[in-house]
């Protein structure tokens, strides 16, 4: 495919009758996070990075590379779980025409050039994009460094259990119910007979005998609400500090969180670690200078290899111990160092605190990402095409963390409660200057000041707090 560029439009379309239209207000919102990507040349990141993947000549006209991924975060923005469902929303939508700078005469791209850009593109380069916003919360003072949390979700993958099929000879699962029941002597004429003999057996599905043929990096697991079912295990690493996400790492439903969590805080200190050079450079940065140091998880994440692992890295754990009961040390004196250390220090204020905070810090992230972000449940394929998806939904909640700290607000529709909330100040305000007659009294100053204070007056109706890097 060739590759275009995307341009900010200047001019009207015409309509049928041969006259203007005039342009429509757009999202408040949008028009600032353009303002923000444009300004840090988002767009010409984006084409330099992914240059390589299209031809400058031949081919049709492609989707350009800032555009796909501004596409690809309108799913978090919008709290659509499928490129499907994006595909339909900007085909009806002015306000998104207007942040993809696609003109009324102008198609909106459809799913399948969608699905098809993702799989061109690879993931160092999904990768690299979100290293790039990494890099703009950090100009902006949003990325610390010091204490990371590490935390985990499993998602359901785009494929069905009744597909799956044995590892060693092909057959389905239905196929090998009706095997077993004629080694055993038992007559099963029909699939409700089979599944009433299957619920009785001992079992039942493992990883290492089944797989799904459409999707066979996707694992069985059990889900959180108790369902058996082919699944991603998504990891973040989250700045305790700023709540930004600052690594993701995807794996197999079934990958324990102790034998990832090692992986992931290596990832956040590599992320991390390039981000001291930007601190060298940018006063307003203000990254950790030894990086990573301390390492916050949940009992989930509790090991002596894995407590002896983060110790290797340098790195303190303040991770949480379940209750074990009295443990045998014998010749294992560095697993009971790592132990111990960590049980000391999760027993102090700071430890508490930090736990305290974690819910806090990771789980609303989990619950932006995932539950409102519209990522509840998986439409791609394949280890590769999840983490691609993984990444931009992360590099979308960190887009919208930086605009909450410039404006107030992170999502359209949190923009779209404050535009309410800055109405009912105004009447407020109104309200009191005409009971008293325009005199500048005390009440009506604090009326002011409470407009003024909104935290979406900036959004709305003015500037940015701070710059904008």
């Amino acid at each position: 495919m060739a590759m275009g560029t995307r341009k900010k439009r200047q001019r009207q379309e015409n309509l049928w009758y041969g006259g203007e239209l005039a342009a429509a207000p757009g999202h408040p919102f949008y028009a600032r996070l353009n303002e923000v990507l444009d300004t840090a040349g988002f767009d010409r990141f984006c084409e330099t990075q992914c240059a390589s993947f299209y031809h400058h000549k031949l081919g049709r006209p492609s989707l350009p590379p800032g555009q796909y991924f501004r596409v690809m975060m309108i799913g978090f923005f919008e709290g659509l779980d499928s490129e499907r469902g994006i595909a339909w929303r900007l085909a009806d939508s002015l306000t998104l025409r207007q942040f993809l700078s696609i003109g009324l005469d102008e198609s909106t791209p459809d799913h399948v050039t969608i699905s098809r850009t993702r799989r061109l593109i690879d993931t160092e380069t999904h990768q690299r994009i979100f290293s790039w916003v990494l890099e703009r919360l950090a100009l902006s003072g949003l990325i610390k460094g010091k204490t990371i949390s590490v935390d985990s979700t499993t998602l359901e993958a785009n494929a069905a259990m009744k597909s799956i099929v044995r590892r060693d000879t092909g057959e389905s699962y239905m196929a090998y119910l009706e095997r077993l029941a004629e080694a055993e002597g038992i007559e099963a004429r029909d699939a409700a007979a089979l599944l009433r003999m299957d619920r009785k057996r001992q079992k039942k599905t493992s990883n290492e005998d089944w797989k799904n043929p459409i999707d066979e990096d996707a694992e069985i697991t059990k889900l959180k609400d108790g369902r058996t079912a082919l699944a991603y295990k998504a990891e973040n690493a989250v700045d305790m500090e700023t709540g930004a996400i600052v690594a993701v790492t995807t794996h197999g439903g079934a990958a324990a969180d102790t034998t990832t969590v090692t992986g992931t805080v290596i990832e956040a200190g590599v992320a991390v670690a390039e981000l001291i050079d930007v601190k060298q450079t940018e006063s307003q940065c203000e990254v950790h200078p030894k990086g990573v140091q301390e390492v916050v998880a949940d009992k989930g994440y509790h090991s002596n290899d894995v407590l002896v692992g983060i110790a290797e890295l340098d790195v303190r754990s303040y991770i949480a111990e379940p209750d074990r009961g009295p443990r045998n040390w014998d010749d294992r004196e560095m697993e009971k160092q790592a132990v111990y250390d960590n049980r000391r220090r999760i027993r102090g204020n700071r430890g508490k605190r930090l736990q305290r905070q974690r819910g806090e810090r990771i789980e609303r992230n989990f619950a932006h990402q995932f539950d409102t972000g519209g990522l509840d449940r998986l439409y791609v394929r394949g280890l590769d095409n999840v983490h691609k998806k993984f990444l931009i939904q992360a590099a979308a909640c960190n887009l919208a963390l930086l605009m909450r700290s410039l404006y107030g607000a992170g999502k359209p529709r949190a923009a779209h409660e404050g535009i309410i909330e800055l109405f009912l100040a105004f009447l407020a305000l109104m309200k009191a200057f005409e009971a008293l007659g325009g005199t500048q009294s005390h009440e009506l100053r604090r009326t002011r000041r409470l407009l003024c204070r909104s935290k979406y007056f900036n959004l709305i109706l003015g500037g940015p707090r701070k710059t904008v890097v």
